[in-house]
């Protein structure tokens, strides 16, 4: 079999690069812009495989893509290539409208054609797995709820509006042209080679340089945490075995205070590598709590449980076992943070 993976440099997209060569017989195509969150380096320990491919093109790029499908005939395509960082869209949201929206149409446009073409048998197991957030529901005020695949789309920043308009473009495509198409919610991803941009690997960075650790507003704000190899598998279980039209929801089911957070990270520095410094007993002492985003959601939770029941997957990593990983291999890889 074929993959056709877009945004296969980023974080989630080389994990599951990464996941498929060296599990499995089957090839890879991968096609990434090579935007600034954009890593090769993620993908040193396949980039030499004979099943592996790498195209350097914007899916936006409509000419392109049709080649793409043309000479690698995939038999399935993930879409991970997103525009993904709130703060990014809230001052530049016009890339995010690109990428998310019309790179999203465009890769739909090219597969249909694609899709129309193939013979009966290969039409039977084409699949496009579009992979969006749970940030498309928008904001969870009471401490108990959880979004469900029914829940309603409410987005709040540029960025989940472009998700969500990404998401009912997958849905119009599969109803209007009977196209084969799957759709992902996951809840906020962790791991090896994450940009440090994003909130855990900024922690370990700041730490690992004595810098303060921002956190916006009171540090109330809660997230749910999901171990990135635990969503690789998660995406494929639904690629293998979900009925076509299908929505899954994936979490971690580890709703956890943005500050709770932190702290847990400083804990598990102080006892890895404790602080030298004469002015600075805990990493904790680092915190710094700055103005809160624009629009900042409050919560952000999954149910997973139609995923669990449905096709039978559950998350193997516990947060804390996930977390240490984490740490440790930031920690082994401190130029991936931009560390000497």
């Amino acid at each position: 079999m074929k993959y056709l993976i877009t945004g296969g440099a980023g974080f989630i997209g080389s994990a599951m690069i990464r996941h498929i060569i060296k599990s499995s017989d089957n090839e890879v195509v991968n096609v990434d812009s090579l935007t600034y969150a954009s890593n090769l380096d993620s993908l040193h320990e396949i980039c030499k495989s004979p099943r592996y491919f790498f195209e350097n093109v914007d899916i936006s790029d409509r000419k392109e893509i049709k080649r793409i499908f043309s000479q690698y005939s995939p038999d399935f395509i993930i879409n991970f290539a997103a525009e993904s960082h709130v703060d990014n869209s809230i001052k530049s949201p016009f890339i995010f409208m690109q990428t998310n929206i019309i790179g999203t149409y465009n890769l739909l446009i090219n597969s249909f054609n694609y899709f129309n073409e193939l013979d009966d048998q290969k039409k039977k197991t084409f699949r496009f797995l579009h992979v969006s957030t749970d940030e498309v529901y928008g904001d969870l005020e009471d401490k108990d709820d959880l979004f469900t695949e029914n829940t309603k789309y409410n987005p709040s920043s540029p960025y989940s509006a472009s998700k969500a308009s990404s998401d009912h473009l997958v849905r119009a495509w599969r109803r209007t042209y009977k196209l084969p198409t799957l759709i992902t919610n996951c809840s906020n991803n962790y791991g090896p080679y994450q940009h440090s941009e994003k909130l855990i690997p900024t922690v370990i960075k700041n730490i690992l340089s004595l810098k303060k650790i921002p956190i916006y507003g009171d540090g109330k704000n809660i997230r749910d945490w999901l171990y990135v190899q635990d969503h690789i598998e998660a995406i494929l279980t639904v690629l293998d075995s979900s009925e076509i039209g299908e929505t899954y929801n994936i979490g971690g089911d580890n709703q956890i205070e943005n500050l709770e957070l932190v702290n847990k990270i400083c804990e598990i520095c102080d006892r890895k590598f404790p602080s030298k410094s004469s002015k600075l007993s805990k990493y904790s002492e680092l915190i710094d709590f700055v103005n809160d985003r624009a629009g900042h959601d409050y919560k952000y939770a999954i149910d997973a449980s139609k995923i669990k029941k449905d096709l039978g997957w559950e998350p193997s990593e516990s947060f804390n076992s996930g977390l240490e990983k984490t740490i440790d291999w930031y920690i082994e890889n401190k130029l991936f943070l931009g560390i000497e």
